[in-house]
């Protein structure tokens, strides 16, 4: 006697497969500290730039106008340094080395080859990343950046009397106050001195892991 097979028909899943997700690129690396790490700027970086800078707490330690800053005047400034990249002006991206995440940004601008003369610039727009050393530790890679790298002689910056956090890093860094311009800064019904600081080549110290090791 002839029997059939039961065959058991499973229903077909209906959800589409999940393409895989490539895993991101790490970011590139020019200059490694031991808390933080420097890499070139990238398009990706001006949206992270965009929510810092609007963040008034960040804007107002940075010395930066306390004022909503639209993302396509990042776009343009953006466009606008990479033409002078090279010639004037040189920036970096700065990471946490623990987690490798985009903190910050940093700059050496105004540049005037002549006289070896250029202008400091920093931002940690990451607030959980103030007061932990990581500001000091650009300042100094930059430093050594500006005065081994590009031959500069005097790189100097300016910051306002109540940003004191910043002041301190600068003088761990190798700064020297020069000079002020007094009460040139308004905030909280307040008068502040602008605050004018620089580094000379022939005193600085460079840092224990210095951007380049020479013979």
């Amino acid at each position: 006697m002839k029997t059939e097979q039961q065959t058991s028909i499973q229903p077909q899943s209906t959800q589409p497969a999940q393409p895989t997700q490539p895993k991101p690129e790490p970011p590139v690396i020019n200059i490694t500290g031991e808390k933080v790490a420097l890499g070139p700027l990238r398009k990706e970086t001006i949206s992270l730039a965009y929510r810092w800078l609007n963040d008034f707490q960040v804007s107002i330690q940075s010395g930066d106008p306390v004022r909503s800053i639209t993302l396509e005047s990042l776009q343009a400034e953006f466009e606008r340094d990479n033409k002078e990249m090279s010639h004037r002006w040189f920036g970096f991206t700065i990471y946490e080395r623990a987690t490798m995440r985009a903190i910050g940004f940093t700059e050496l601008r105004e540049i005037h080859w002549p006289a070896a003369t250029a202008t400091f610039g920093i931002v940690i727009g990451e607030k959980d990343c103030w007061n932990k050393g990581y500001g000091t530790e650009t300042t100094k890679l930059m430093l050594d950046y500006g005065f081994t790298v590009l031959g500069l002689h005097n790189v100097m910056l300016t910051t306002y009397a109540y940003n004191l956090g910043a002041i301190r890093a600068y003088t761990k860094a190798g700064f020297r106050e020069m000079g002020r311009r007094r009460e040139a800064h308004t905030w909280g019904g307040r008068r502040y001195d602008e605050v004018a600081m620089d580094c000379l080549s022939t005193e600085f110290e460079r840092p224990a892991t210095p951007v380049i090791n020479l013979p």
